[in-house]
């Protein structure tokens, strides 16, 4: 394997690990990029050029992709309300709903309200 798969590799497997810490409360809030490059011993810059290399897209993109992955199943598979939510996700409630409608075009309320029906 290349050192750019394995980097890449490492990435996601950090990136799906830590999100789970942070919903489990066992971690108090997401790492920054640079924090999380330093935790697998790469620069800031390094992973970022590796990661956009392997997979086409800033590292960012898939943190933000996989944060919302796990907001939509929590947004419809629970009974808690968008702020509670919200603050599962480390995120002031406001600031969630804007995260959420930049990277998926709909508030959170109407994602749960169009899953609702939908299902």
């Amino acid at each position: 394997m290349k050192r750019s798969e394995e980097i890449t590799m490492q990435y996601f497997a950090f990136l799906d690990k830590h999100i789970q810490d942070v919903l489990s409360g066992s971690v108090p809030e997401f790492m920054e990029l640079n924090e999380i490059a330093a935790q697998l011993a790469v620069s800031h810059t390094h992973l970022t050029d590796t990661v956009k290399k392997e997979k086409g897209q800033h590292p960012c993109y898939f943190y933000d992709e996989k944060i919302i992955h796990e907001a939509k199943m929590m947004i419809t598979d629970s009974d808690q309300s968008i702020a509670e939510i919200a603050r599962v996700f480390t995120y002031d409630p406001s600031n969630f709903s804007k995260f959420f409608k930049k990277m998926t075009g709909t508030t959170p309320g109407a994602f749960r309200k169009n899953s609702q029906s939908s299902g």
